[in-house]
């Protein structure tokens, strides 16, 4: 079946016959314009009109119904009204016909009906086995075959085939992001919009063009997503192509999070795991569809970054301060020049310039522009210096020589350059990218293409050294009681996992909890409630610390129990106090669409607030472990402040990794965990406090 599916969506997407269901005379129309694309595009296999109202259109014989058509074609295209769309794939079906996009609308879009009506297309075209791209949709293009299944009005210009597939969820938006890139000159091999997705999706659809060898740039335009392990497989095949792969996705701000009983679940919103998990396999995050096309130019040309130096050229000091800031911010370093590069710099520069980097070549440079090619060559003959920016602004009297010299400079390196021309003459810019190099009219934006270019590249080499398949790692099937689990149960399990947990015992009378502080050998111990219904122990005055007499120990007993008179409660969890000189939180959330994700941030009791978390899907190493710890805003944390002593980042990266494979094993039945607090301290790290959600996996 699945090899089925495979051929059927290779005719879908390379056809050599196409049949044009409801096809209209007037070629201006929805169900005219992909006739009139196909035939002026060039298409050079066979087209058949299907319309019981004309006997031919535009010279070519017209067909009265699917069934009279001379052969099964490789793909057609559905454009009738809605009601008759559901029987035309079942006589495509019939016909021996194996793939098709519809473009009519009046489906899950429309309401109840809509969405009942699209069902039955589902389970038709499952029945006949038709692949469907649709329905609601703006079709196809490939243009490498001049295949124009579409009616997009991104077809009406020059659409010369080139090395960006670009699939879209939206039709209207994606034509414009199209035409966008074929303003920048970037060349569109593939524009698919998806449309509902009632069969073929975003990511099948795109795991498809990415393969062929033409395609060398990978850029989507996502509004939703149901499966998050397709994903992340395509992830991992463009980073064995050494593809990149440029999302955009809406709906940043929208929270999504369902009523959850731990921390882990309360932060994870949907788009702050979607932006992890992409992040974490190697895909590029664009904010808009502007960014997009930044990103896509700075990856279309052939250059590596080596690393994640910038280095910068200004005829502006304060253009080149915000760069900078711009640069930090999104990971990339601003090395400070070799004293070799500040000598060959101080030889030719203005005494009144700036020889660091950035470089400052001033407003002298109007008067010698020569000043630039030298100050560039320089800059990226450093050996920290792995890409070059220059900015400049106006300067429309010096166009030609500009030009020349950015040509120049390119030529006499291998590493990348790109350039910020504030209000560039639109010919200039046309020149440079004719000649290989990004041009972009802001400077943050020029710092954020080259931020994207070294991540992908950082991504690529990771990819050789580490890998990027996912453990091997079994699923637990042994029976569980769902709902929230008893600490002492919850604890044993961590502890077989071999996660660092302190030690939980349950006495049900201050007496019993006496007797365990005396056979820990404690100097103190801690005392929480434990009741199902009690999830966050100190918003009810359900702990007591530092308890180290049993007088202590007895009052604190009866003042737990006192505490929660209306809760199920069914004695005091007894521990032996720990010490640490961080406080983090560790924790996992079975997401709907990604699965097991696992979360790290600075803990204690403020942890929703400060909100300084991180999250992986499961499972991961190590490595992955410390690439977290390194994106929490307060990782300084961690290396020791105000005589606090640093704390070993790898025994907590252990951790991490140990807990993505442990939840990956309980995926069935864990919903959520929360580690809070994790103390971090000489011996490493330890969780003092757990709590585990077991329930059904509802997917």
């Amino acid at each position: 079946m699945l090899e089925n599916r495979g051929k059927a969506i290779q005719k879908f997407l390379y056809p050599k016959s196409i049949a044009v269901v409801g096809a209209s005379a007037d070629l201006s129309k929805i169900n005219g314009r992909p006739l009139k694309n196909l035939l002026e595009k060039g298409f050079s296999g066979e087209v058949y009109p299907v319309n019981p109202k004309y006997a031919e259109i535009a010279g070519l014989v017209c067909y009265p119904s699917v069934q009279a058509l001379p052969v099964a074609v490789d793909m057609a295209i559905i454009a009738v009204p809605a009601k008759e769309v559901v029987p035309s794939v079942r006589a495509l079906g019939e016909r021996g016909v194996r793939s098709a996009v519809v473009f009519s609308s009046g489906f899950r879009e429309m309401g109840v009906n809509g969405a009942a009506l699209e069902r039955d297309l589902k389970a038709a075209a499952e029945s006949a086995g038709v692949v469907l791209c649709g329905p609601n949709c703006l079709g196809f293009i490939n243009a490498f075959e001049n295949v124009y299944a579409t009616f997009s009005q991104y077809a009406d210009g020059e659409t010369g085939a080139g090395p960006v597939a670009f699939v879209t969820q939206s039709g209207a938006f994606g034509t414009a992001i199209a035409a966008l890139i074929r303003e920048r000159g970037l060349g569109l091999g593939y524009f698919i919009n998806t449309g509902n997705q009632v069969d073929l999706s975003f990511v099948e659809l795109m795991s498809a063009v990415i393969e062929d060898p033409r395609i060398k740039l990978a850029a989507g335009y996502l509004e939703g997503l149901e499966d998050g392990d397709q994903l992340v497989a395509l992830s991992r095949k463009c980073q064995q192509l050494g593809k990149p792969l440029v999302l955009t996705k809406v709906g940043r701000m929208s929270s999504g999070a369902r009523a959850a009983a731990s921390h882990t679940g309360a932060l994870a919103v949907s788009d702050s795991i979607f932006d992890a998990v992409i992040r974490q396999y190697g895909v590029l995050r664009a904010r808009n569809e502007e960014q997009m096309l930044d990103i896509l130019e700075a990856l279309s040309q052939p250059r590596c970054a080596s690393g994640l130096g910038v280095g910068i050229v200004t005829q502006s000091g304060g253009a080149g301060v915000m760069m900078v800031d711009r640069a930090e911010e999104v990971g990339l370093s601003v090395p400070e020049l070799s004293e070799d590069t500040k000598k060959k710099l101080f030889s030719f520069m203005p005494s009144f310039g700036a020889a660091a980097n950035p470089v400052d070549i001033t407003g002298q440079f109007v008067a010698e522009p020569g000043l630039l090619i030298d100050s560039v060559e320089v800059l990226l003959e450093d050996p920290k210096i792995d890409i070059a920016i220059a900015w400049i602004q106006l300067m429309h009297a010096h166009i030609d020589k500009l030009v020349s010299i950015f040509e120049q400079a390119h030529a006499a390196t291998s590493k990348p350059l790109f350039v910020c021309w504030v209000a560039a003459p639109a010919d200039a810019v046309k020149r440079l990218r004719a000649a290989g190099i990004p041009v972009f009219g802001a400077g943050e934006r020029a710092v954020e293409a080259a931020a994207a270019l070294a991540t992908h590249h950082a991504n690529i080499r990771r990819f050789h050294e580490e890998g990027c398949a996912t453990p091997e790692v079994a699923a637990s099937l042994e029976s569980v009681q769902y709902g929230v689990q008893p600490t002492v149960e919850a604890t044993r399990r961590l502890l077989e996992a071999g996660i660092p947990i302190v030690p939980a015992f349950l006495a049900v009378s201050a007496q019993e909890a006496i007797s365990f502080w005396r056979s820990l050998g404690a100097h103190s111990v801690a005392l929480k409630i434990e009741a199902p219904d009690i999830t966050h122990k100190t918003e009810v005055g359900g702990v007591a610390l530092n308890l180290s007499t049993p007088e202590d120990i007895s009052q604190a007993f009866d003042r737990l129990i006192a505490n929660a008179p209306s809760a199920r409660v069914v004695g005091v969890v007894v521990q032996p106090m720990m010490r640490g000189h961080v406080e983090l939180v560790v924790g996992v959330r079975r997401d709907p669409v990604f699965g097991m994700i696992v979360m790290v941030g600075i803990g204690g009791v403020l942890v929703e607030v400060l909100r300084d978390v991180v999250f992986r899907k499961a499972p991961f190493g190590p490595k992955e472990g410390l690439r977290m710890l390194n994106e929490l805003r307060m990782r300084t944390l961690l290396d020791g402040v105000r005589g606090s002593p640093a704390v070993d980042r790898h025994s907590i990266a252990q951790l991490l990794a140990d807990l993505s494979k442990w939840a990956y094993e309980m995926r069935l039945v864990l919903n959520e965990l929360d580690l809070n607090p994790v103390l971090v301290g000489d011996s490493g790290p330890i969780a003092v406090d757990c709590l585990m959600v077991f329930a059904e996996d509802d997917q």
